[in-house]
């Protein structure tokens, strides 16, 4: 399989939301603000951590100039926020499937690059990438496709494709000019007919099949 993959993290191999659900609202809580709901959390991810903590902020009337500050104390607790992230089902079955036949593996995601490699550690994931780019290892994140070209390359050669779930993801895939794989359980917000992708799917042991036949 002369194939490289690159994913999407948040809401396509893991479940995060209820972990940045109780990282915001702790945040909030120090503000003494009332907390958001896990679907507004759920709304939020997807453009990065800035963004993220950026509509928080507007959801509760909380002014721009506190931006950094908020910022920073949501990033403190966000590189431990494990307990609650749960890996979607099949994932390291699927994962090993595509690495038993040759694949090689990427990660781009908006999320940071620290708390990324921290849930990839936790959940015994790491080890099947080649390369990690997240949301602050370079000067941009999807969608412009230059994120996911870095992580592409540094992976190795072969055909390109890439896994996600929102509509972000495919964009960057589109500007990318790179086939785009739908996983429809994340976050998107669109229905499934209005993002430009390859294939979708929902079990993710249809993957190895959808990638083989790109």
């Amino acid at each position: 399989m002369d194939k490289v993959v690159a994913f999407d993290l948040d809401g396509t191999l893991v479940d995060s939301a209820p972990d940045l659900h109780g990282v915001a609202n702790a945040v909030l809580a120090e503000e003494g603000v009332a907390p958001i709901s896990m679907a507004e959390a759920r709304s939020f991810i997807g453009q990065g951590a800035p963004n993220f903590v950026a509509k928080m902020r507007a959801a509760r009337g909380i002014p721009d100039s506190e931006q950094a500050r908020l910022l920073a104390a949501y990033l403190a607790r966000y590189d431990g926020a494990v307990a609650r992230t749960v890996v979607y089902p099949g994932v390291a079955e699927a994962l090993t499937a595509l690495r038993a036949g040759g694949a090689r593996l990427a990660i781009c995601t908006n999320k940071p690059e620290r708390p990324a490699l921290s849930v990839l550690r936790h959940f015994g994931l790491l080890h099947f990438f080649n390369a990690v780019i997240g949301g602050d290892s370079m000067n941009l994140r999807k969608p412009d496709p230059a994120p996911l070209l870095a992580a592409l390359a540094r992976a190795g050669s072969g055909t390109r494709i890439f896994v996600g779930d929102s509509e972000i993801d495919a964009s960057a895939a589109r500007a990318a000019n790179v086939p785009f794989l739908l996983f429809t359980e994340g976050y998107r917000k669109s229905p499934v007919a209005d993002l430009p992708h390859r294939a979708a799917f929902s079990d993710f042991s249809q993957l190895p099949d959808l990638v083989q036949a790109i």
